[in-house]
């Protein structure tokens, strides 16, 4: 065992867990706790971390979460008090290796449940869990339907058409289980022993990760293909809406459900949006910033049907309440104060 992981007493060293680091949702993680004063962070992903996000943990580990052996010696060696679950195999790559991915996705995420609820266990305070769900989770039936309801609730029309929304709904009910009901009917059933928190993203807009075919991803591959002088097929039509957030807020406000009160959350899965424009006039405030771009629409089906089964936009309230969700960028300021300055940076630093 490394020393630097034991106390002068013997006892292990206390430690916050992040999953998935080297993602820039896992990067914005060790930022926001490292600022906030942790100094215990241990975090996992199957590539090396790059040296800045290296210096701000306590360790790192290059490795895979659904390894037992891994999730073993990490329990020899640290108590556990949080978990960021980040790591997850994502929804255009899920389609085409749905059986992994579930294995990866749920199966990982029992693992992680299981050792929090063996260190809450161990030292006797309930582990927080904190898992980023995602909009992937709803299943809305028709146009029509979506038409007659835009704003939903987190606990409404929850029948995903995609793997990756199944094993994310499956992941969040894991959650509340192993919350409020782990082994409900053994005789030496300890409560309490998971606190899990839950925040369902929409799309994600970032300026400094390049789109990656993701379903929502239409949005900002528009903006990068601008940015770059390159047409854009936009693969929905000009008429679809869903919920988007900015990167930096997606953070943020993981950050604030983590560091609020238990008593003050009520839900057990928060949803999470900041503007909901349709593809239309995503197209238009882009070339209102590249007058350039050259933007067309060329509907694919199979991922218009599967945009057509997310919300035109969520309710967002409980998380407004619960722990003061407030997200820093409308459409408007999300492109002039942060995603048009960093790419053009970004794109004329390429040049």
């Amino acid at each position: 065992m490394d020393q630097s992981t034991v106390s002068p007493g013997g006892r292990r060293a206390d430690a916050i867990l992040i999953t998935g680091a080297g993602g820039e949702v896992g990067h914005g993680m060790i930022r926001g706790l490292y600022e906030r004063g942790a100094r215990n962070i241990v975090a996992i992903d199957l590539r090396e971390l790059d040296a800045e996000i290296r210096a701000m943990c306590m360790q790192t580990v290059v490795g895979d979460i659904c390894d037992a052996m891994l999730l073993g010696r990490l329990l020899a060696m640290y108590e556990v008090r949080e978990i960021y679950h980040l790591a997850a195999l994502l929804s255009t790559r899920a389609e085409f290796t749905p059986e992994t991915a579930h294995d990866v996705n749920v199966g990982g995420t029992l693992g992680l449940l299981r050792l929090a609820a063996e260190q809450a266990r161990s030292h006797g305070v309930p582990v927080k869990f904190v898992f980023p769900s995602s909009i992937a989770a709803f299943g809305m039936p028709d146009l029509e339907t979506k038409a007659r309801h835009p704003k939903v609730r987190w606990d409404h029309f929850v029948m995903p058409t995609t793997m990756y929304g199944c094993n994310k709904l499956a992941c969040e009910h894991l959650g509340r289980y192993y919350m409020q009901h782990y082994r409900q009917l053994a005789k030496d059933r300890v409560p309490d022993l998971v606190d899990f928190r839950c925040v369902r993203y929409p799309g994600l807009i970032s300026a400094d990760t390049v789109p990656s075919g993701g379903t929502s991803d239409y949005g900002p591959e528009m903006l990068h293909s601008a940015a770059k002088g390159e047409p854009y097929a936009c693969f929905v039509r000009e008429a679809t809406r869903i919920p988007f957030l900015t990167m930096p807020d997606a953070v943020s406000a993981t950050l604030a459900l983590a560091t609020a009160d238990r008593d003050q959350l009520r839900c057990p899965i928060y949803n999470l949006t900041a503007f909901s424009p349709t593809a239309a006039e995503f197209a238009e405030i882009v070339r209102q910033h590249f007058p350039n771009a050259d933007i067309t629409f060329d509907p694919d089906e199979q991922r218009q049907a599967i945009v057509d089964s997310w919300p035109a936009d969520v309710d967002d309230s409980p998380a407004r309440e619960d722990f003061g969700f407030a997200p820093k960028h409308d459409l408007e300021t999300a492109f002039a104060e942060y995603l048009v300055p960093r790419i053009k940076a970004r794109y004329a630093a390429a040049e």
